[in-house]
């Protein structure tokens, strides 16, 4: 499970590609048992040559030591990282490896923003990273970065459909998975009373609107029915 720092490092990340002319996305697995890449970038320069870019994503010491497979395997590679994470781990990291600095924006400076802001913080580079050649081939390269955009449009499709992909015996095996974590003394906390409790305001609403409807419409009825007789 992704922490909400991790997401918005994503997020930031993902619009920092965006706005160097670069195509992102995000979990791309290697070939050759060369791990999974946070983020991969693809980039066709100017002159036609095609550019790679691979970014992992830390946010703690344990993150920045874990025994996972670091997936540096692009013409550019980086680490992005938080700033006081980067203060206590960047004599670690190798020379070639560049960093970005990832910082939020001050909660105070949002509040009184006009509009806005299209991330929740900023990306700043502490350190450019160094050349190096492929370290896969790149039609595997391009072949899992295509498959990966594959997997997230169909995750966005997923969204945009919502409960509708869903026939009510499946919805209704998920609930039941849900039962062993009920907790009968707060039922604000239990994902079904929620479910029945947005169903039946959603229901109450509806009626509701038709009982107004319909009293107006009565309403409008006897007026007729009193200019009719006078």
């Amino acid at each position: 499970m992704k922490t909400k720092l991790t997401l918005a490092m994503e997020h930031t990340l993902y619009y920092y590609c965006r706005e160097a002319g670069a195509t992102a996305v995000e979990e791309v697995t290697m070939p050759d048992d060369q791990g999974i890449v946070d983020t991969l970038s693809y980039q066709e320069l100017p002159d036609q040559t095609i550019e790679w870019r691979c970014y992992e994503l830390k946010v703690t010491k344990s993150d920045f030591h874990s025994t996972a497979k670091l997936s540096f395997v692009g013409h550019y590679n980086y680490f992005v990282l938080p700033l006081k994470l980067y203060q206590a781990v960047a004599a670690e990291i190798p020379a070639k490896i560049g960093v970005l600095i990832y910082r939020p924006f001050d909660a105070k400076l949002l509040a009184t923003a006009s509009e806005p802001p299209a991330t929740p913080g900023y990306l700043t580079v502490a350190r450019p990273p160094r050349h190096q050649d492929l370290q896969v081939p790149e039609t595997a390269l391009l072949t899992r970065f295509i498959a990966s955009q594959g997997r997230e449009v169909f995750k966005a499709k997923q969204m945009a459909t919502g409960l509708k992909q869903y026939s009510t015996q499946h919805l209704y095996e998920e609930l039941k998975k849900r039962h062993l974590h009920y907790d009968v003394y707060n039922p604000d906390h239990n994902f079904y009373d929620q479910f029945v409790a947005d169903t039946e305001e959603t229901a109450v609403t509806a009626l509701q609107s038709e009982l107004d409807a319909l009293a107006l419409e009565n309403q409008q009825l006897r007026t007729r029915l009193k200019e009719s007789s006078s």
